[in-house]
This record gives structure tokens, C-alpha cells and sequence, in this order.
């Protein structure tokens, strides 16, 4: 009891998810969270944050980590977690509590082209840009790239700014793995899936 009131405490006084831990943010199960760690966000802006993926995540699919996956990372990194963040800011909340209220959800993807592809133990970062954010639904554009072998993304990333995230600024070593758009995602009401059968 004494962790979660410190991070409800903790939770009321960020203003970005840099430094908060995933497991915090998006209460999806150990196996369902395809993320790791934030590294840089603006609430009105954007996101980048990052997943290696594990021995669960590529179990007979070749090793590769599946197409449907890097969305799901990417909505993870991007959607969710950035509407988490806002609708608790605004309903002076915690993740914990938006999860009695509302579920996370896929209304449609826009367009998604690969480029490359992910094995275990590869780390990628999303990269996410707002769109539009209105009545709980949001939407992203982005990319994932997959990051040169021992980069230290904490130390990349501590200079990021607005006008890079616009223009996708990396260094070149960073390998493009997919594009998408119109990531988009509603927070629905929780009774709204025990009514609907």
C-alpha cells in the first residue's frame, strides 16, 4: 500500500513521462507490455520511447518480431500512453484509477509501411507526433527505428526538441523500420464491454 500511495504522490507532481516507468503508465500484463522506457515527451508534442523485444515476443514467429507487434509498440508508446498522461492530468487522476473507468482501444489504423525488420534483443524506438487529441481519442503519426547496438538513448535523447521529432532528426546509424499513420485510439467507457455482448 505504502508503494502505490508514493506513486500516486510521484505521479501528481511530473509533467512528462521521462523517468516513470511503462508499468506505471499502461496497466497492460507482463506479457501484453511492449515497452520499456520513455525518453523523451511534450505532452502537446509527442513522444519517443523504446522496447527490446523479449523471447516471449519472437516464440514461433522465426525469431522475428512480428509486423502486428511494432504497431502494437508503437500505439503503446504513442496513444496510450500520451492519452493516459493527459485525460490523468486532466481528470486529476492516476493511472491506476483511469483503468476503473475506461479501457484503452484500437479504433483504426491508417496506413503502416515496414522497411525493415526486428529480431529478440533488437531495441527500436517509437516515435510519435499528436495529430489530434479531442473527447479521449487520439491520433499519431510516427516512425520506428531500429537503434545502433550500445547506444545510450538516455544521453541521445536528453537534447531532443519539437523541431527534431518534426522532421524525424536521428543520426544516420538509426535504421528505419516502419512508418505509420493515423494511429488512432479512444479511452471507452469500462461498461461499455460488460453491456456489449
Amino acid at each position: 500500500m505504502v508503494v502505490i500511495l508514493r506513486l500516486m504522490e510521484d505521479y501528481f507532481k511530473i509533467d512528462t513521462l521521462v523517468g516513470f516507468r511503462p508499468e506505471h503508465m499502461l496497466l497492460h500484463g507482463p506479457t501484453k507490455l511492449l515497452l520499456d522506457d520513455f525518453h523523451w515527451h511534450d505532452p502537446q508534442v509527442g513522444i519517443v520511447a523504446s522496447y527490446t523485444p523479449k523471447p516471449r515476443d519472437v516464440h514461433d514467429h522465426f525469431g522475428v518480431f512480428r509486423g502486428v507487434d511494432q504497431i502494437e509498440a508503437f500505439a503503446q508508446a504513442t496513444i496510450v500512453s500520451l492519452a493516459t498522461f493527459s485525460e490523468c492530468k486532466k481528470l486529476n487522476c492516476t493511472p491506476l484509477d483511469l483503468k476503473d473507468r475506461f479501457v484503452p482501444t484500437f479504433i483504426s489504423v491508417g496506413g503502416v509501411s515496414f522497411h525493415n525488420y526486428l529480431l529478440e534483443g533488437e531495441t527500436f524506438i517509437s516515435i510519435g507526433k499528436i495529430t489530434f487529441y479531442k473527447f479521449r481519442q487520439m491520433v499519431c503519426d510516427g516512425r520506428i527505428y531500429k537503434v545502433p547496438k550500445d547506444l545510450d538513448l538516455k544521453n541521445y535523447f536528453s537534447d531532443f526538441n519539437k523541431s527534431r521529432l518534426d522532421k524525424f532528426e536521428l543520426s544516420a546509424d538509426f535504421k528505419l523500420v516502419a512508418e505509420l499513420t493515423d494511429i488512432t485510439g479512444r479511452a471507452i467507457k469500462r461498461e461499455m464491454f460488460t453491456t456489449n455482448n
